[in-house]
C-alpha cells in the first residue's frame, strides 16, 4: 500500500426504530461484523434517538474511524440515522438488512421499507451518501458491499487531504489542459501553483546533494541492463530528490500530494534532461506527476490510485492503429473492430512495472527540434519507454468545464498484446464502441486529449466516487443498443 493514499478504518453503526426490537438490529449487526471479518469497528451504541446518534458518532470518532457504514437492522429512525451522516466528517454508506433470519412476526425488521424513508431524509438534509446499487441484503451480501465501499471511501478521503502542486503555466497551444481550478476548491482539494523558475532554483540547490549516489543506485538497480544513457542518472537523481523534498516541505496541512509539471519546451534547455523517468518512478509510488501542467489529469490519476490501489498513468488518446497492424496482430485474436482500437501514448511517464519491455530512452520529437545536429541525444534523454503490458484497463477523467462545472467519463477496456513498433510509453488499446465514444463523448463534450489509466476494471468504483462528489454528467462508452443523445439515428 502506498503512503500517499489514506488507510481506511471502517466503522459500523446499527440503528433501530423504537417500535421494533433493538435486539433484532443488534443481532444483525453482529452477524454483519462476523461476515465482514477483521477491519471493521463495531460501535456498541444502537441508535434510536438523536442523543444516541451523537453518542455513536463520538464513539466511532474516538476509535479513529474515518469511513462509516450506517446499518438499518430494522426500519430505522429517520431523523437520528440521517443526523449520523450530517455529523460524521467522512464518507458514509447506508445499507439495510433483508429478512430471513427470523420469523415474520416478532422477527420482521422492515428495513426494506426503512431505506426509502432514509433516502428521502438524506435528500431533505442535502447530504451525500453512498447507497449501493441494491442496498438491502443478508450479512454476506452487505459484507461484500462494505468491501466495495472501501476503495470509494479511500478516494473521497484522499481528495480531502490532497494538494496538487504545479510548476509552470500550461504550454502554449495546449489550451485543452488549461481548465479553471475553482472546481478543485469545491471538492476541497488544495492547489499550490509555482513557476518553472521556482523549480529550477530548487533543483540547483540540490547540486552535489549527498543523497544523489544512493538515488542513482536505486535507478541502476531498477533499470539493470536496459539503460544505454547511464550518464543522465546524476541529473535525474538530483531532480527526483528536488520533487521529494518539495512535496515534504509544501504539504502544509495536507497529507497527500500529486504534481502537474511543465515538461517542455524550456525544460530541456534549462534542466538538461526530460523528466519522464522520474515521473514514472514517482507514479510507481502512488504520487502522480501529470505532464504539461494537466491539473485535472493529476487529480484523475490520484483518484485512480486510491480506487485501484496500484499505480496509474496519464496518456494521450493518441493515434489510430494501422490497418496492417490490426490485420496482423488483432484480427482473429481479439473480438474488436479496427475503429474500437487506438494507441495511448506519452513520452515516458509510465511506471516500469506496467511496461512489457521497460528501458531508458530519449524524446524523439524533442530531439528533432532541440538537438538535431547531435548523433546521440543529450538534453532529450530521460524517458521510460516500452509497450504497456496487456490486460484490463479503465480509461477515465474528471474535468472542469470552462464554466467550472465538473464532468467525467469512464470507459473499461483492455491493452492488447501488440508490439506498437513506436517510441515512448505506448499501448494498443481496445474499448468497446470506442468510435462512438470518441465522437459523442470525447469530441462532443470537449474533453482534452489526456486520459488517466487505471489498470484493471474499476469503472464501478470510479462511477460511485464521481456520484459521491456530485458530478452530474458521468459519461461512458454506451453499447450500440443505447444511442447517445446527439447520435444521428440515420447514420
Amino acid at each position: 500500500m502506498f503512503d500517499n493514499i489514506p488507510e481506511v478504518k471502517l466503522g459500523l453503526i446499527a440503528v433501530s426504530r423504537s417500535c421494533f426490537p433493538a435486539a433484532l438490529s443488534q443481532r444483525r449487526r453482529a452477524a454483519l461484523v462476523a461476515a465482514y471479518g477483521e477491519g471493521v469497528y463495531e460501535c456498541p451504541v444502537t441508535v434510536e434517538t438523536e442523543l444516541d446518534a451523537r453518542a455513536a458518532v463520538d464513539d466511532v470518532k474516538g476509535a479513529g474511524v474515518n469511513a462509516l457504514v450506517v446499518f438499518l437492522g430494522n426500519f430505522g429512525p429517520e431523523t437520528p440515522e440521517t443526523l449520523i451522516g450530517e455529523w460524521f466528517d467522512g464518507p458514509v454508506m447506508y445499507v439495510a438488512a433483508a429478512e430471513g433470519d427470523g420469523d415474520l412476526h416478532d422477527g420482521r425488521g422492515d428495513a426494506y421499507c426503512g431505506m426509502l424513508n432514509c433516502s428521502y431524509n438524506l435528500g431533505l438534509r442535502g447530504l451525500r451518501a453512498y447507497i449501493p446499487e441494491y442496498p438491502v441484503g443478508t450479512a454476506q451480501d452487505l459484507a461484500h458491499a462494505m468491501e466495495e465501499f472501501v476503495p470509494i471511501a479511500r478516494a473521497i478521503l484522499g481528495l480531502k487531504g490532497l494538494k496538487v502542486i504545479t510548476f509552470g503555466p500550461r504550454p502554449d497551444d495546449f489550451l485543452a489542459c488549461n481548465a479553471p481550478i475553482k472546481a478543485l476548491y469545491d471538492l476541497g482539494v488544495a492547489v499550490e501553483e509555482n513557476s518553472e523558475l521556482d523549480l529550477l532554483v530548487a533543483y540547483n540547490k540540490h547540486t552535489n546533494d549527498p543523497r544523489i549516489p544512493a538515488k542513482m543506485a536505486e535507478m541502476e538497480a531498477e533499470l539493470g541492463d536496459h539503460n544505454p544513457y547511464a550518464g543522465i542518472l546524476p541529473r535525474l537523481a538530483q531532480y527526483e530528490l528536488t520533487l521529494e523534498d518539495w512535496a515534504r516541505d509544501h504539504k502544509g496541512t495536507r497529507q497527500y500530494v500529486a504534481f502537474a509539471n511543465k515538461c517542455w519546451p524550456a525544460f530541456q534547455t534549462e534542466f538538461k534532461f526530460v523528466p519522464c523517468y522520474v515521473n514514472s518512478r514517482l507514479a510507481a509510488r502512488g504520487i502522480p506527476v501529470a505532464c504539461e501542467v494537466d491539473i485535472y489529469g493529476a487529480l484523475s490519476e490520484y483518484i485512480g490510485v486510491c480506487v485501484s490501489g496500484g499505480p496509474t498513468t496519464l496518456l494521450d488518446i493518441n493515434n489510430t492503429v494501422p490497418q496492417s497492424m490490426y490485420d496482423q496482430c488483432v484480427r482473429g485474436k481479439y473480438d474488436v473492430r479496427l475503429n474500437e482500437t487506438f494507441m495511448g501514448f506519452h513520452c515516458g511517464n509510465t511506471s516500469c512495472s506496467l511496461l512489457k519491455n521497460p528501458h531508458m530512452g530519449y524524446q524523439l520529437i524533442m530531439k528533432r527540434d532541440l538537438e538535431p545536429e547531435l548523433a546521440e541525444p543529450d538534453i532529450t534523454r530521460g524517458t521510460m519507454e516500452g509497450n504497456i503490458k496487456a490486460g484490463d484497463i479503465t480509461f477515465f477523467r474528471l474535468q472542469s468545464t470552462a464554466d467550472t462545472q465538473l464532468r467525467a467519463y469512464i470507459a473499461q477496456g483492455q491493452v492488447m498484446d501488440v508490439d506498437c513498433q513506436s517510441f515512448g510509453s505506448i499501448g494498443a488499446f481496445a474499448i468497446p464502441e470506442m468510435d462512438r465514444f470518441y465522437r459523442h463523448v470525447l469530441l462532443a463534450k470537449r474533453y482534452p486529449h489526456h486520459g488517466a489509466v487505471a489498470f484493471g476494471h474499476h469503472g464501478k468504483a470510479l462511477y460511485e466516487v464521481f456520484k459521491y462528489l456530485g458530478v452530474g454528467d458521468i459519461a461512458y462508452n454506451q453499447p450500440k443498443s443505447l444511442p447517445y443523445p446527439d447520435e444521428n439515428p440515420f447514420a
